[in-house]
This record gives structure tokens, C-alpha cells and sequence, in this order.
């Protein structure tokens, strides 16, 4: 394991390796999303059958308490329960991003831990990079702990952990595409760098995406879409629980080197003939 990643995997007085995010730690690596599902009991079982303590919710598109006569979110999902991390999902500027967490706020009775996306485009979905910056800026004046979605370039995510953010969000590719780690040597350079928790955010498809993420060596790993978009999204939902416990594990076991040619698996000296 790196120095980096070293500093940024504490462990528990029980020797249990956690997720440390702004001073909390957390058993799971998985964190999950609540759109797209056929309805709100499909959500509760997904989340629940994921293992995840932070599910994160889109302020603009959940109804949370801001419509007192409809159903709520947080009926099945608890906040005594789960760690709720309010986004900015459909945010396309900084002003939008930063009055969507003021709403969060008041709306949680004072939370401060946020999920910062602003987006460039509604074809691509990539963030706008300048007002994410001027978005954290902003928030980081106002005392919010910001988890924050952006490209997988290490210049910028090196930024956005220089300003203050308790976290750096790498898109693995475009939100909902399922394609995968796209640019693995990237998301490895962020990770051997930071002294935040790493964690892949956007374009995890199946659980073999999710253990690769872990692999390289992530903190964590947030999806929605690949649980939600399954054909069963409970079992997938498990499947992602065990692909990042695996990939975790793996990482922190440390992988066998690479060689281009047949090693025995049995040694051949001492052999009697």
C-alpha cells in the first residue's frame, strides 16, 4: 500500500479497517444512490441488501420534507439509520449548487456533509470544472464538508483536496453508462497522491467494475444507475457489496507481480525422481 493510501485507511480501536469521512468512519466502502427505482420499497430493499451507510439523495429531484403531502425519502430510509448525503444532481452552476446545499440544510436540520456535482452539459453530463470550483469555494465559506464530483484529471482533484475538500469523487466514466473504468492509470495516479479519500463516482456497470476500483487501490466506491438499472436490483445491490469488499481486500493484500512467462505452481526443486 502506498504512504497515501496508508494515511488515509485508519483503523477502528478494534482493528477493523474504515472509511474515515470528515470524522466519521464507516464499516461499508459502498455508497449508493436513490433514483431510478419503481418505487420507494424497491429503494429501501436495494439499500439495505448493499450494505451501504451513506446513501446519497438528489435535493432537487427527492422529495425529502420540502412536500410535506407526498411521499418521503427519508420514510425508508432513516437518517438515524443512514449517513443521508445530500447532492446537487441537475445543478449546472455555482449559484444553483450552492442554493440546492442551503435547502439541504435546513431541510436536515443542520447537516453539513454534501455531495458537490455541477454539471457541464445535459449530453454528457461531465462536470464544469471551473464552477466546481467556484461552487467549493463558496460552500467551504458557508462550513460545509464537501465530497466532490469531478473529471478524472489529478491536477484537478489535487485542487480540489488543496482547498478543503473531506473528499475527491473521480468519474470512472459518464453517470449511467456502465462502461467501467475508462482511464485506470489516471484514477491510480489521483489515488497514490491524495490524502483525502478517493472514491469512484459515475460509470461503474457491474461488480467487476466495482472490485477494479477497489483494486487500484479507491476508498470507496458511490453508484446508482448499476443497482437500480439491473434487471434484479436487490441481488445486484449484494453483488456490489461483495465486489468491494473483494477488491478491498484484494488491495490491501497486495496482488502477485505480473510476469510474461509460466510459473510453476508446485516448486520443482528437492524433487525426487
Amino acid at each position: 500500500m502506498s504512504t497515501a493510501a496508508s494515511l488515509r485507511a485508519p483503523l477502528a480501536h478494534d482493528g477493523e479497517d474504515r472509511l474515515e469521512i470528515a470524522g466519521r468512519c464507516y464499516r461499508s466502502r459502498l455508497l449508493v444512490g436513490t433514483g431510478k427505482y419503481k418505487d420507494l420499497e424497491e429503494t429501501r430493499a436495494a439499500i439495505e441488501a448493499s450494505g451501504a451507510e451513506i446513501v446519497t439523495v438528489a435535493i432537487r429531484r427527492t422529495n425529502i420534507g420540502q412536500h410535506p403531502d407526498e411521499p418521503s425519502l427519508l420514510d425508508v430510509i432513516s437518517p438515524q439509520r443512514y449517513t443521508i448525503l445530500p447532492n446537487t444532481a441537475g445543478c449546472y452552476t455555482a449559484e444553483d449548487a450552492v442554493r440546492t446545499c442551503l435547502l439541504a440544510r435546513e431541510l436536515l436540520d443542520g447537516h453539513n456533509l454534501v455531495k458537490l456535482e455541477v454539471l457541464g452539459d445535459e449530453k454528457t453530463l461531465f462536470p464544469d470544472v471551473v464552477q466546481t470550483l467556484k461552487a467549493t469555494e463558496r460552500l467551504l465559506a458557508e462550513g460545509f464538508d464537501i465530497m466532490v464530483y469531478t473529471n478524472d484529471d489529478p491536477i484537478v482533484a489535487r485542487e480540489l483536496e488543496q482547498m478543503g475538500c473531506v473528499a475527491v469523487m473521480p468519474l470512472a466514466a459518464p453517470i449511467g453508462s456502465g462502461l467501467g473504468i475508462r482511464n485506470p492509470y489516471n484514477i491510480l495516479e489521483i489515488v497514490e497522491n491524495a490524502r483525502v479519500p478517493i472514491l469512484v463516482d459515475a460509470g461503474v456497470g457491474t461488480a467487476s467494475d466495482a472490485a477494479v476500483a477497489m483494486e487500484l487501490g479507491c476508498d470507496g466506491v458511490l453508484m446508482n444507475t448499476a443497482i437500480a438499472a439491473a434487471r434484479n436490483p436487490v441481488l445486484m445491490a449484494s453483488a456490489m457489496k461483495k465486489a468491494v469488499e473483494a477488491g478491498r481486500e484484494a488491495f490491501l493484500a497486495g496482488r502477485m507481480p505480473r510476469k510474461r512467462y509460466a510459473s510453476a505452481s508446485s516448486p520443482v526443486d528437492g524433487l525426487f525422481l
